[in-house]
């Protein structure tokens, strides 16, 4: 039986809609997150060569950037969570806005945190007094991605 009323509030294409919308909080994060692994492995790797007492406070730029990935998880296991047969046009674009709002600054920041690690490592190989300066650099990197989750979940929780 069809029903007009019912076709215009949750149409068949809510779902893909918001199904995208989990897909972009979990893609895009992820993306940022493994350019920034790569990158920062391989300045780690550089740097290891000649300082090898120095690995695992190196690690960081790693673990900051498979953070970012984190903030993308959560919110695409929300979004995924709220789609159910009743899903309406609305939610479905909500849902949309908060995937790319997480997604989006996450693959940013992870390329940011890439790039300043990869740099920031090498450099701390050469001049350890660096290190401190390094570290703020990634935070500032990082909090793009932490903007993006903030936000995220406001829209999340504005349906």
């Amino acid at each position: 039986m069809y029903d007009a009323g019912l076709q215009e509030t949750n149409p068949p294409y809510a779902i893909f809609l918001g199904s995208f919308g989990a897909a972009c909080a979990i893609i895009f994060p992820a993306l940022g997150a493994a350019y920034g692994t790569a990158m920062s492995g391989m300045g780690i790797a550089q740097m290891a060569m000649a300082k090898p007492e120095m690995l695992m406070k190196s690690l960081i730029p790693v673990v900051m950037a498979g953070i970012i990935a984190i903030y993308g998880l959560v919110v695409s296991v929300l979004i995924a969570g709220s789609i159910n047969e009743d899903y309406s046009i609305h939610d479905s674009y909500v849902h949309l806005g908060a995937g790319l709002s997480v997604g989006l600054p996450g693959l940013a920041g992870g390329f940011a945190i890439g790039i300043a690690g990869d740099a920031g490592v090498r450099g701390t190989g050469q001049q350890p007094r660096l290190f401190v300066g390094m570290i703020l650099i990634l935070i500032f990197a990082e909090v793009l991605g932490l903007y993006g989750l903030i936000v995220a979940i406001y829209l999340y929780t504005k349906m």
